[in-house]
């Protein structure tokens, strides 16, 4: 495993509360078990020169705490997650994760690709495809490399997923780097290339929960907006019919902050939709969310590059996470920048084919802020 130790004093700096009060190291690193398979997995902690932290498995990609502060400048956790990484492999929702090659449903676990039929596992209810498949990238461990520069400490994620890995075609390389900036952003942008066709479509499915991801009370009580005027309409089983319809006079209609239990009502699974971003100009980093808890103050921008974003407000949750909390439904909300759901099989949605000689970026930032 490539992995390069390195930690840093940063520069003294004040928040309310006197948090980041003292200098510290911006990069640690610590053992964090072994897989079933023997595989050993590290746990990295970074931390800006405010105080803020993010812990971060070369297992999966995953967040697995993210530490901000309130308006009191009292730090707390604000994703959903366990204390072992023997839960994250055995009871996990995938909370936190890098979600590939494919991020969300693929139809009826089949697609065809320049004419040829490709079929993957059925793991999502047995009718579809989901997230990658049985042994997606959210389960496997990356190459590892920490470092610092003057944007922050940092964390570059590397895998080369081999062609036929779960069905998909081609080989694929691809390299992510969160990064947690000293003007207090979790950054993560990943870039993929291949040798054959093949699609391609990534996301992060942490859950938020602002009043802090601990306690485990229900988020509903959160104000979210998104900048989406449409969606992609679904089926009973979370597919794409491939119809796109207007947000306005809906329960989807987050164009205006509102709380995200005025609503659910409507939806007797909870909100598990893809909203179509407003345009913008590409390659453009743009606002796509917003969320924010009047209980602690701290509010969260999702903005990125992607086309879409999979709001899934977790209903059906129940399991026992970190510091013995109980996840019910809605404990934390999942903001998934991505491409749209099935779109392999829906050719008038954004493209996520990757062809060799090109490259597949995706970016997002995840923008901390609170309220004085």
């Amino acid at each position: 495993m490539d992995v390069t130790r390195r930690q840093a004093a940063v520069g003294t700096a004040l928040l309310a509360g006197g948090v980041g009060a003292t200098a510290r190291p911006a990069v640690t690193e610590r053992p964090w078990g072994r897989l079933p398979d023997g595989q050993a997995v590290t746990l990295f902690t970074l931390t800006n020169r405010h105080g803020l932290s993010a812990e971060i498995a070369d297992y999966g990609g995953i967040v697995v705490r993210l530490l901000t502060p309130d308006r009191a400048g009292r730090l707390d956790d604000i994703v959903l997650g366990f204390d072992s990484l023997d839960r994250y492999v055995a009871d996990s929702p995938r909370f936190g994760a890098i979600m590939g090659r494919f991020a969300n449903r693929i139809g009826h676990g089949r697609f065809t690709l320049d004419g040829h039929e490709h079929r993957l596992a059925l793991n999502a209810d047995g009718i579809h495809s989901i997230h990658g498949g049985i042994t997606g990238w959210d389960k496997v461990v990356w190459r590892s490399r920490a470092f610092e520069d003057e944007r922050g400490p940092a964390l570059e994620l590397g895998l080369l997923s081999p062609d036929g890995d779960q069905g998909f075609p081609g080989m694929v390389s691809v390299v992510a780097v969160y990064r947690l900036t000293h003007d207090n952003r979790l950054t993560l942008e990943a870039r993929a290339t291949t040798d054959a066709p093949t699609f391609i479509n990534l996301t992060n499915h942490s859950y938020f929960n602002l009043s802090g991801g601990g306690r485990g009370a229900a988020a509903l009580d959160h104000d979210l907006e998104i900048a989406a005027s449409t969606y992609t309409v679904k089926d009973q089983t979370g597919l794409p019919t491939g119809a796109i319809a207007p947000v306005a006079a809906t329960p989807l209609d987050f164009r205006t902050a509102k709380g995200v239990g005025r609503d659910i009502a409507a939806f007797p699974g909870g909100y598990d939709h893809n909203f179509i971003l407003d345009p913008t100009v590409d390659g453009v980093l743009r606002k796509a969310a917003r969320l924010r808890s009047s209980a602690s103050g701290r509010s969260l921008e999702v903005w990125t590059d992607q086309p879409g974003l999979q709001f899934y407000s977790a209903h059906w949750l129940k399991v026992r996470g970190r510091d013995g909390a109980d996840y019910g439904p809605a404990s934390g909300l999942c903001l998934e920048p991505q491409h749209f759901p099935d779109s392999p099989n829906n050719p008038h949605f954004p493209s996520t084919v990757l062809r060799p000689g090109q490259r597949f970026v995706w970016r997002t930032d995840y923008r901390f802020a609170a309220d004085d």
